[in-house]
C-alpha cells in the first residue's frame, strides 16, 4: 500500500468541488489564471519549487511545480490541464451537484477532477516528507482543450528529460486507464466557387457549394475503419440567398490516424486536393495536430505495474486505446514511456451529464500516489 496518506473521498470531493465552481474556459486566460493561482499557492506553501510561465495569445499561464533538492535521477512527469471547454455561465444551467454517486459540474470528469488528483497526492507528498525514488514535475497547462498551442513545447521539453510521464486524463469505462491514442489532424478547406444570379445568370456561376459537397463525399470515401483512419466534416459553412449561386463554402475537417505513416500519408492527400468542378477552386490548411500514441513494451510494463499497485488499493484497471486525442500524445511519440487516463471514471465528456464516480476519488489517488513512490 502506498505510504501517502490521501485522505477520503468526501474531503477530496470538497476541495474538488471548488475547483470546478471557477469556471476556466480556455478562451479566457485571466479565468484560467484563477484557478492556477490556486494551485500554485497550495504547492508553494507544501514546499514545491515553482516555475509559472506567462501565457501568451490569450491563453492562461502554464505551471510546473517540482519536489525540492537536487538529483540527478530523471524525474516523474504528471502532466494535466486546467482548461475546460465550457463557457462562462455554463454553472447557472449545468450547477455543481452531487446526485448519490455521481457529481456533476462543467470540466470536472474534464478533466479537473484528475488534474486536482494530481495536484493534492503532489501535496500530499511534500507536506508529509514521503521519499520518491524520482523526483516529480508537475506541469498544468491552459489549453489542451484547443489542441495545446502554447503548451506543446513546454509538455515536450519536460517529458524529454522524464523516465515516465503519467497524464491524470479521464479514466474510461470499468475505470479503464489508456496505453494508446489515435494521432489527430485539424485542417479547414475553403472552396472558392464564381457567384451569379440563380435564375438569370445561372449559367455564369460556379457553386462552391456543390464542389464542397463533392469533396465531402470524397473525404468519406478516405475512411478506413479497420485501418483507423477516419475523417469528419464538420462544421460547413457556404452561400448566402437561396437566388444566389454561392461564391464561397468551406468545412473543417478532422482526422484520425493509428500511425504515424498514415498521418503523413493523409496529410499529403488533404494537402493537395483539388477542384472537380469547372470554374471553383480548393484550398485545404492544415496538417497533423497530434501524433499517435502507440503501445510500446516500455507502455505494456509500465501499465503491468500500475496494475499491481491499483489491486493493492481494490481497484480494476483495464485498459483502452482511445480515438481521442491528449497531451500524452506528445509524450509517447518521444518514446517516453507514458499511462494515461489516470484520473476519476464517470461520463459525459464535453456533455450536459458530465460527471464523475465520486467514491473513487480516494482510490485513484491512492493510484497516482502507489505509482510515485515506486516508479525506480
Amino acid at each position: 500500500m502506498p505510504a501517502t496518506e490521501v485522505g477520503t473521498p468526501e474531503d477530496l470531493l470538497t476541495e474538488l468541488s471548488a475547483w470546478v465552481k471557477i469556471e476556466t474556459p480556455t478562451t479566457d486566460g485571466s479565468a484560467v489564471n484563477r484557478l492556477m493561482d490556486v494551485a500554485e499557492g497550495e504547492l508553494s506553501r507544501a514546499g514545491a519549487a515553482i516555475t509559472r510561465i506567462p501565457g501568451r495569445n490569450g491563453y492562461g499561464d502554464n505551471l510546473i511545480a517540482r519536489t525540492p533538492g537536487t538529483s540527478t535521477e530523471k524525474p516523474i512527469l504528471v502532466a494535466g490541464h486546467l482548461d475546460t471547454v465550457w463557457s462562462h455561465g455554463t454553472l447557472n444551467s449545468m450547477p455543481y451537484v452531487v446526485e448519490g454517486s455521481r457529481a456533476h459540474g462543467p470540466g470536472i470528469y474534464d478533466m479537473k477532477a484528475g488534474s486536482f488528483l494530481a495536484f493534492h497526492v503532489l501535496r500530499s507528498i511534500l507536506r508529509q516528507n514521503i521519499a520518491t525514488p524520482r523526483p516529480i514535475v508537475l506541469l498544468l497547462t491552459p489549453d489542451e482543450e484547443v489542441g495545446s498551442p502554447t503548451s506543446r513545447w513546454l509538455i515536450e521539453q519536460e517529458a524529454a528529460q522524464a523516465a515516465t510521464v503519467l497524464i491524470p486524463e479521464p479514466a474510461g469505462g470499468g475505470g479503464a486507464c489508456v496505453t494508446a491514442r489515435k494521432g489527430v489532424g485539424r485542417f479547414t478547406m475553403r472552396v472558392e466557387g464564381r457567384g451569379a444570379h440563380a435564375g438569370s445568370a445561372f449559367d455564369d456561376g460556379a457553386s462552391a457549394i456543390v464542389e464542397l459537397s463533392h469533396q465531402i463525399i470524397g473525404l468519406h470515401r478516405m475512411v478506413d475503419v479497420e485501418r483507423g483512419i477516419t475523417l469528419n466534416a464538420a462544421p460547413i459553412w457556404g452561400g448566402s440567398r437561396p437566388n444566389v449561386i454561392a461564391p464561397d463554402a468551406g468545412c473543417e475537417i478532422d482526422l484520425r490516424v493509428n500511425s504515424a505513416a498514415d498521418g503523413v500519408l493523409m496529410e499529403e492527400k488533404l494537402l493537395g486536393l483539388t477542384a472537380k468542378t469547372s470554374g471553383c477552386r480548393v484550398i485545404v490548411e492544415g496538417g497533423m495536430n497530434r501524433p499517435p500514441y502507440t503501445e510500446s513494451p516500455a507502455i505494456s510494463a509500465l501499465y503491468t505495474h500500475a496494475q499491481g499497485i491499483a489491486q493493492q488499493v481494490g481497484l480494476a484497471l483495464p485498459k483502452q486505446h482511445r480515438g481521442g486525442g491528449s497531451d500524452g500524445n506528445f509524450a509517447a511519440a518521444l518514446g517516453v514511456p507514458t499511462l494515461d487516463g489516470l484520473g476519476c471514471p464517470g461520463a459525459g465528456a464535453h456533455a450536459s451529464h458530465e460527471h464523475i464516480l465520486w467514491g473513487h476519488l480516494a482510490q485513484r489517488a491512492a493510484l497516482m500516489a502507489g505509482l510515485l513512490e515506486t516508479l525506480a
